[in-house]
């Protein structure tokens, strides 16, 4: 009888532990799955929603990054429609952004990682890396983005507290036969596949705000002339291109920040993270091709 029953215990003890067992392997599973559920594509549609971010969310994103940005000329529209839209409300002040005069390169070309990981050893507050193309993507192979995608990944794995902010490069007038749109659908793939966060500098450059679709336009965005004929625009520097392109770039970020801020990207949200104040230092002048523009 006794037997009997410290049998009993132990297939019970065995069966809590196996129990117990899956919990903890279904907890970890789930735990691993939403840490990031899902890729963040700041396209046209994001820009078109920038009008939607809750108000608590941009205080956030303004106090709770410290961007490391790679660019060159192109990439500087994305600083341009920022500082636009800060222009027209001074609630959009962008976070800190330590830019550096370097982009993506061409066939392959990281040489730009090693500063990046270098930045990143000695600024432990920096807690998001941006890197833009020039002309880099529209000349480049296959095998060469793989290259930049597997670097990204990699320094993704090496610094899990940093975001790191996939792009595709700006249109060229090649169209979709042209090699760029080729590379800019590998690059989107890879994103969407693995759940990374991809700023589609093209896209926004592809649609205009009533939907129609210019894939042959090219990085000057025509169909922002014709647009802004019609429709009231900003006015701005915007290298290589409209001031109306640098004006959709910006909206999209912030649209992207708030979702890496943890918006859900469809209005309200009570789950509004803390505020974590980072020390900024004071804005600098970064000097590019394109002459001084302020940091």
């Amino acid at each position: 009888m006794d037997e009997s029953i410290s049998g009993n215990r132990m297939k019970n003890y065995l069966l809590i532990a196996v129990m117990m067992g899956v919990f903890f392997i279904v907890v970890i599973a789930f735990s691993s799955d939403t840490v990031n559920a899902e890729a963040i594509i700041a396209d046209h549609i994001a820009a078109a929603n920038f009008e939607t971010i809750p108000d608590e969310y941009i205080n956030v994103v303004h106090e709770n990054y410290h961007i490391y940005y790679g660019h060159t000329s192109h990439g500087s529209q994305i600083m341009s429609g920022l500082y636009t839209l800060e222009e027209e409300n001074a609630s959009y002040n962008p976070p800190f952004f330590h830019e550096v005069g370097d982009d993506l390169g061409h066939n392959g070309d990281v040489s730009w990682e090693p500063d990046v990981r270098a930045y990143l050893d000695s600024t432990p507050e920096c807690n998001m890396v941006m890197m833009s193309w020039c002309g880099g993507c529209s000349d480049n192979t296959e095998e060469g983005i793989n290259s930049y995608l597997n670097i990204f990944n990699q320094l993704e794995l090496d610094y899990p507290d940093v975001t790191f902010v996939y792009m595709t490069g700006h249109l060229d007038g090649t169209g979709v036969n042209g090699n760029l749109y080729a590379r800019n659908n590998q690059i989107r793939a890879y994103c969407n596949s693995n759940d990374k966060v991809l700023f589609d500098f093209a896209d926004i450059e592809s649609w205009d705000p009533d939907g129609n679709y210019y894939p042959d336009d090219t990085d000057n965005c025509n169909w922002c002339i014709e647009w802004c004929n019609s429709h009231q625009c900003p006015s701005c520097s915007c290298a290589h291109s409209q001031c109306f392109n640098c004006y959709l770039k910006g909206k999209a970020w912030w649209w992207m920040m708030a979702r890496v801020s943890g918006w859900n990207g469809t209005g309200g949200d009570d789950n509004i993270p803390p505020i974590v104040t980072i020390t900024k230092p004071e804005r600098a002048l970064y000097f590019s091709e394109i002459g001084a523009v302020p940091l």
